[in-house]
């Protein structure tokens, strides 16, 4: 069953304690990981990665690049969601569905790769930023996929990027911004927290 992407955000919370051993089978992992490639990227650079530990094995490994937090190996998934440096170098490849489908003209795409390639190229604190960028929106839509399909989830920044690369081999250009694990709640999570009131937050100008 699933629910509206409004009723999703409403009902959202942080789980801090899940179900043991009720693993995500591959169709779910995928769709969930499909779902959270529609966030949007500048330029469309799609720079991120996922890299999923679901074996008991993995998410202790995982666990222990992050200081212990045994939510990691009670859930049953954990996604550790990267963005990916010198992405521009790709935007080439990326384009070239969007001009097949006809939408996007070929001098568009060539376009956005110049401009990218202009702005992005020697420049690390733009691809820095990006790269946090694009892993940050694709882990909340991972996260509201996950509660449309009735599953919770926790977004975890608490890690130490440098052991998680290692631990899992990633490349010098994938930077680890977020771990969400996703699984299913047990009955003694807190309900969603207070937020302040928009009069505090917002400004219409």
């Amino acid at each position: 069953m699933t629910i509206s992407v409004q009723a999703a955000i409403a009902s959202r919370i942080s789980i801090n304690t899940f179900q043991p051993n009720r693993p995500l089978d591959d169709a779910t992992i995928a769709s969930l990981v499909d779902l959270a490639t529609k966030a949007p990227s500048a330029y469309n650079l799609q720079n991120w990665r996922f890299v999923v530990a679901r074996s008991q094995e993995a998410k202790a490994r995982l666990e222990s690049s992050a200081y212990g937090q045994k939510k990691i190996t009670a859930a049953s998934a954990a996604f550790v969601i990267c963005g990916t440096l010198e992405a521009h170098t790709q935007l080439a490849s990326a384009l070239v569905p969007s001009v097949k489908a006809g939408f996007m003209p070929a001098s568009m795409a060539d376009a956005w790769q110049s401009q990218a390639y202009k702005s992005h190229e020697g420049n690390d604190e733009l691809q820095r930023d990006e790269a946090v960028r694009s892993a940050s929106l694709a882990g909340m839509t991972l996260m509201l996929a996950a509660q449309g399909m009735g599953l919770g989830s926790c977004a975890m920044s608490g890690f130490d990027a440098g052991q998680v690369a290692q631990e899992f081999g990633l490349a010098s250009t994938e930077l680890p911004v977020l771990i969400v694990v996703v699984g299913y709640p047990d009955q003694c999570n807190w309900p969603q927290k207070p937020r302040r009131p928009v009069s505090e937050v917002l400004t219409i100008v």
